[in-house]
């Protein structure tokens, strides 16, 4: 066994025991199947050359654009739920690397080199796994697996909740530039009745050039208006990987009012929260490796066939052993140690996120509360009367009744109302996806309830 290997190979072609040896290696590994494993290769294996997507846009069909047609879409195509599909065919490839047994290897040895007492030996070795390493390996992988495609869902539950908020916002910022035009056709209007009284000699000149000076204002306020429509309109694009919308408007009511869940809902769906569930299953998975860790404490066995010949004698011997390490320092208990202290930490963190999501719910609940009585508040009250005012104070002004200054002041006060009433359900619903965020997918009986609208 020992002494200078021999790198010429021909020995190994030529020699009987080594035909003898090679006979013995085929056999062994084609008894009955237990070392020929067929594995078969991955779908993209025959092609490694693969077209990316690198670079691929996606847009969207023109047209008006629906919320169901935008969570759709994200779902698709999103780059983040993408990267999470991703890590699942990984922790699938880490499943068949794991159920996949140690190879065999083959040696071969010379003594005496060039000598006439020269004596050649070729050998098999077969490791044998003990202690159930290949079942820890693919329990562990599957575990991982688990995870994986909790975060896949979480992931996706996080971008529905990034598409209804960024569509809502697109709805509030159509409706504030619709009311922005509103407030310059109004102070073209006031521009020219205020010239022709000028011109008529009713007013003073004065009158005129604090209306041109109040459409200034207006279009500034639409050309901020027209900004901030682009702006929301690119965000919720973005999330389907798109930086230029083809959709010509988000299609829905902005006055829709979410409901508010019951308690009991609220504490039921905590217990099935995709938070607290991931949270589950990632200790799961450390339990797991702990045993992958507790398999290695237990040696492997190699066993070893193969044969000697001796030159000068020309006889053959047949060869028979088997080694085991010994494990007189390294046991793998530091690497036992660490995953026990891991799989400590993922029960802690299990606890840890149940408090935490408990409470954070608990707080998002009084925030949707407070908003969405305060947009009741407004709808109800603020804006009819706000609304009322406003009409008057136009049809007056243009019957010659009422000043400019005093529609202008009507004017700001509805669209001050309107947009504090919309800011009002942009939060409403933010604080609604954030609540769905931690509960999962919302249930019907939390679906969104027609309000009566408010009215521009």
């Amino acid at each position: 066994m020992l002494g200078r290997k021999n790198n010429s190979m021909a020995p190994i072609a030529m020699g009987k025991p080594h035909v003898i040896t090679l006979s013995i290696v085929c056999a062994l590994l084609l008894a009955n199947g237990t070392f020929a494993q067929t594995v078969a290769q991955p779908s993209w294996w025959e092609d490694p050359l693969r077209a990316g997507d690198e670079g691929r846009i996606f847009q969207e069909p023109a047209g008006p654009l629906t919320m169901e047609a935008a969570i759709r879409l994200a779902l698709e195509v999103n780059p983040t739920i993408a990267a999470a599909r991703r890590e699942i065919e990984a922790t699938e490839a880490q499943i068949l690397q794991g159920s996949l047994r140690p190879n065999p290897r083959f040696s071969y040895s010379t003594e005496n080199a060039g000598k006439i007492s020269r004596s050649s030996s070729a050998q098999v070795e077969l490791p044998i796994e003990r202690g159930d390493k290949r079942a820890a390996r693919v329990e562990a992988a599957q575990r991982g697996r688990d995870v994986a495609v909790s975060d896949l869902g979480g992931r996706q539950l996080k971008v529905r909740a990034a598409v209804m908020a960024a569509f809502f916002d697109v709805l509030a910022a159509q409706e504030l530039m619709a009311l922005a035009q509103d407030g310059v056709s109004l102070a073209r209007r006031a521009t020219d009745i205020a010239a022709k009284r000028v011109v008529a000699g009713k007013v003073s000149p004065v009158e005129e050039t604090k209306a041109r000076v109040a459409e200034a204002g207006a279009r500034v306020v639409l050309t901020q208006a027209q900004s901030e429509l682009r702006n929301a309109r690119r965000r919720l694009a973005s999330l389907w990987g798109n930086s230029s919308p083809r959709f010509s408007e988000a299609k829905g009511n902005v006055d829709l009012l979410p409901q508010m869940p019951a308690r009991e809902l609220i504490e039921q769906r905590l217990g099935t929260s995709p938070l607290i569930q991931r949270a589950q299953l990632e200790l799961e998975r450390r339990k797991s490796l702990v045993n992958v860790e507790q398999s290695k404490t237990i040696q492997d066995l190699t066993f070893s066939v193969g044969v000697k010949r001796r030159e000068e004698s020309q006889s053959e011997q047949m060869m028979l052993g088997f080694s085991v390490p010994i494990p007189l320092y390294n046991r793998n208990q530091g690497n036992l140690l660490e995953a026990l202290r891991r799989e400590d930490k993922a029960r802690d963190e299990l606890v840890a996120t149940r408090i935490g999501l408990t409470s954070n719910a608990y707080q998002v609940m009084e925030r949707l509360s407070a908003r969405r009585q305060e947009a009741e508040l407004l709808r109800t009250e603020v804006l009819p009367g706000a609304k009322s005012a406003y009409e008057a104070a136009t049809i007056g002004f243009e019957n010659g009744k009422f000043s400019f200054l005093e529609v202008l002041d009507a004017q700001r006060t509805f669209f001050s109302a309107r947009s504090q009433y919309l800011n009002a359900l942009a939060e409403v619903h933010r604080a609604m996806t954030d609540l769905e965020g931690i509960l999962g997918q919302p249930d019907a009986a939390a679906s969104p309830a027609p309000a009566s609208t408010g009215g521009r």
